[in-house]
């Protein structure tokens, strides 16, 4: 019995812990990458908090910095709305498919996490850590989609041209977590690619006869 409980509280532990930061960061975002909170004359935490759950369409509505925030030479901050899945898929389907469908999706996706989970023995961290951190991906993500119609993503990485000195290589903008969600799946790929399968029993001889 208490190996079981252990086993629940870790994917509760770290997929609640996802969660938290996933929201966290995209509330700093909407404060310091818009003017949302300026605008709603939100200012103390209960009213950003409010305006932060109510606010939509800040890209619509000229509310976001045109100038991103720096913090290395190939990181910056750049408040972004994403209405379709990674890399914009289908963000451009109407709004009666896109989001009953990205619904479906994040419910499928959840309890295809907690299925698989239940199968894994208690020895199993590694697989548990890795559908942890995709179950808190998905519900974080859901939450954007349920309180706005889109995610919010702001993590903006690329790869600074040395002879132009502009951006050559960029990586779609994200969120915490899709980060989750990322790392997540590629632990479960390399636990497929790299698992040792179990040996096979050698065949018994075959009975003498008398």
């Amino acid at each position: 019995m208490q190996n079981g409980l252990s086993k629940w509280k870790l994917l509760a532990l770290i997929a609640s812990f996802w969660v938290i930061a996933d929201q966290v960061t995209k509330y700093l975002a909407v404060e310091h990458l818009t003017a949302a909170f300026l605008v709603a004359r939100a200012r103390t935490f209960p009213e950003k908090l409010g305006a932060f759950v109510s606010q939509k369409d800040l890209l619509e509505r000229g509310l976001a910095s045109p100038i991103p925030v720096t913090v290395t030479p190939f990181w910056q901050h750049r408040y972004t709305q994403n209405r379709g899945a990674a890399w914009g898929v289908l963000s451009g389907a109407g709004e009666q498919f896109r989001v009953p469908f990205f619904y479906l999706v994040s419910i499928a996706a959840v309890i295809f996490i907690f299925s698989y989970y239940r199968k894994l023995r208690t020895d199993q961290r590694y697989l548990q850590i890795a559908l942890a951190l995709v179950l808190g991906g998905a519900v974080g993500n859901a939450i954007d989609r349920l309180l706005r119609g889109y995610v919010i993503d702001f993590i903006d990485w690329h790869w600074f041209d040395p002879g132009w000195l502009r951006p050559a290589l960029h990586w779609p903008t994200f969120n915490v977590a899709d980060s989750g969600i990322t790392v997540g799946l590629a632990m479960l790929f390399l636990e497929m690619l790299f698992a040792k399968k179990p040996a096979k029993a050698p065949a018994e001889p075959a009975a003498r006869k008398a």
